[in-house]
């Protein structure tokens, strides 16, 4: 593969570490542009087109985990590799939930990194499905367009959130702890009651008729969308 056409973007705060990234990526035959915060790496993620992201955890402006959700939310499929210090599982965990592909720890081997981005590379963007429906609702993960019966409905971030999990999900029960922490990311952003007051919000704007329900509500556990078939 001609790695030359390959456009690599590189988010660390730390200089010499982002330089020397540079320096071995061009030597490489990548075209690297670099980010030395947070704020102008989602800038620059968010309006480039690369073949891929290096991503550190720990930026001013706005962290790592931070950038990968609002990439993906927002339907950036750009590649991401995350470098951080952190090994936990936990953090792992984190980053490929956050959208990530991949996760190296620091220190390196520079090495293994170009084997993970090629990979990468030759894998591509994953393309988003541009529709979900369950009977007569539609919601369109590109224009991020929801629909019931033909006509559309007008739904807040989080309430769009809330349906677009549900209905990857659909035929399945979806925890509350895990609704919470998808949408919200993390366990304490809410309390789990409130997570009701969203649900009958949602349900207001689009399955407000008993005849053709798609929400329900599992008592103890959470909620399941399905259709009548």
């Amino acid at each position: 593969m001609d790695y030359s056409r390959a456009r690599i973007l590189v988010i660390e705060d730390e200089r010499s570490m982002a330089e020397l990234l540079r320096k071995g990526l061009e030597d490489q035959h990548y075209a690297v542009t670099v980010a030395y915060n947070g704020i102008d790496g989602f800038e620059y993620a968010n309006k480039g087109d690369f073949s891929a992201i290096v991503l550190d955890v720990i930026l001013p402006g706005v962290d790592g985990y931070s950038i990968a959700k609002r990439l993906r939310a927002t339907g950036n499929q750009t590649p991401i590799i995350m470098l951080t210090a952190r090994d936990a599982l936990d953090d792992v965990i984190t980053g490929l939930d956050a959208g990530a592909e991949d996760y190296l720890t620091k220190p390196f081997s520079f090495v293994e990194l170009l084997a993970r981005l090629r990979a990468l590379v030759r894998r591509g963007a994953r393309p988003l499905p541009p529709l979900l429906q369950l009977e007569d609702l539609c919601l369109n993960m590109r224009s991020r367009e929801v629909s019931r019966a033909g006509c559309v409905a007008a739904l807040t971030k989080t309430e769009y959130a809330l349906l677009e999990m549900l209905m990857q999900n659909a035929g399945h029960v979806v925890l509350r702890p895990e609704i919470i922490k998808k949408v919200w990311g993390t366990h304490d952003s809410i309390e789990q009651s409130s997570l009701d007051v969203y649900v009958k919000a949602l349900r207001s704007k689009v399955d407000s008729d008993p005849a053709t329900k798609l929400i329900y509500t599992v008592r103890g556990f959470g909620y399941k969308m399905m259709g009548s078939k």
